[in-house]
Parts: C-alpha cells; structure tokens; sequence
C-alpha cells in the first residue's frame, strides 16, 4: 500500500540493489504528453512540406495527401488492427501506454494547425529537423515502455526478443514504405523525406540500446 501512495505521488522510493529504477505513474503520464507533443511538431514540419515518412505515420500521410481525411483521424484509425500484437507480445501495460500515446498524438495533430501556422519551409530542414523531433519524440515514448502503435510495437519487440536495434530495423521498413510511396508523391520528395527518416532512426539506434537504459 505503502508503495502504491509513492508511485501515484510521483515519488520514487530507492530500487533494491540489482534491479532497476521503475518509473512512476506521474513520469510515465508526462513522458506520454511530451513525447507525443514533440512527435506532433514534427510531424507537423514533415506534412508542411509534403514529405513522407515510414511506419504508421507514413501510411496515415500517404492516406491524407490522397484524401480528404486529416492525418490525426487516419492515424488513430490505421493503428487500430495492431493492438492485438502488442497484448500477445508486450503485453497490457505496454499496450495501454501506447493506446494513450496514439491517442494523444492523434489529438496533438489535429489541434497544432489551430495554434500554429507556417507560410513556407524549406524541404531539407523540415525532413531533418521533422526527422530528429520524431526520433526524440519516440525516444522518450520507448525509454517508458510505450510506442505510437504499428510498426513501433514490431520492432521493440524484435529488439527485446532478439536484440536486434529498433533504429536499425525501422530504418529498413520505413526505406520500404517510402519507395512504395513514388506512385503518390514525387521521387525528389521521397529522397528527401529518407533524409528525414535517416536522421529520426539513426537517433533510435545511437540512443535506444538493450542494456544502455534500464529504468523501467
């Protein structure tokens, strides 16, 4: 009981020697909000300069670029089918936390236009900088034990199950994703948008390895 009034305060009692730190439910909530508040920003830059991304992010901008649909609702949508995988692999903790991240940003992108507006940004700066906000973003997001759902829960999973770094295998699908994405969006846009992919998932797999991290 005692230990359950700590965490819900956002306290931290110290970890028996050997295991590691456990995040709070307050860092864990803040953790969600701003991480998915930096994802929102990034994806905002991305979108602004019609570039593409991999993942269910990638597959929720080809859907809004083709439709009239907004890339929040698509991406809330799209991630719906993956949550049966993140039960049977990674279970309901990893599973809800996600569920609210998804949630969170689904929301974050359809308020960001109403509060912030861009006349023009040059394609190069928004793949790199959307690129790094996105990686940060996922960055705070993995380190508490959630993901923004699809192909995020497919790569944590590989990494916890065979270590394998989840930078590394994103950066082979979202590379996929993108080249399926010439029928849609120019060639020089999909050069420039691997540009952006490049430097989110180079930042997942220099800061997000088995073993570096161990508060859980």
């Amino acid at each position: 009981m005692k230990a359950r009034i700590t965490a819900m305060a956002g306290r931290q009692e110290p970890a028996p020697a050997g295991e590691p730190a456990r995040h709070t439910t307050f860092e864990d909530m803040q953790a969600l909000v701003t991480g998915t508040l930096i994802v929102s920003l990034g994806v905002t830059l991305l979108g602004k300069a019609q570039l593409i991304t991999g993942g269910t992010v990638g597959l929720a901008f080809l859907g809004h670029y083709v439709s009239d649909i907004s890339f929040g609702k698509l991406f809330f949508l799209i991630n719906l089918p993956f949550y049966y995988l993140a039960v049977r692999k990674m279970g309901w903790t990893f599973t809800l936390k996600t569920f609210l991240a998804v949630c969170l940003l689904s929301g974050f992108a359809e308020l960001l236009p109403k509060v912030f507006a861009l006349e023009a940004i040059h394609p190069v700066y928004a793949a790199v900088m959307g690129g790094l906000l996105c990686g940060v973003g996922l960055l705070i997001l993995f380190r508490h034990r959630a993901s923004l759902g699809g192909i995020n829960i497919f790569v944590l999973y590989l990494q916890e199950r065979y270590g394998l770094r989840a930078g590394v295998v994103q950066l082979a699908i979202d590379g996929a994703i993108m080249l399926a994405s010439i029928p849609m969006i120019s060639w020089q846009s999909v050069l420039v948008s691997l540009l952006g992919a490049a430097a989110m998932n180079l930042t997942l797999a220099i800061n997000h390895r088995p073993g570096r991290y161990v508060a859980i």
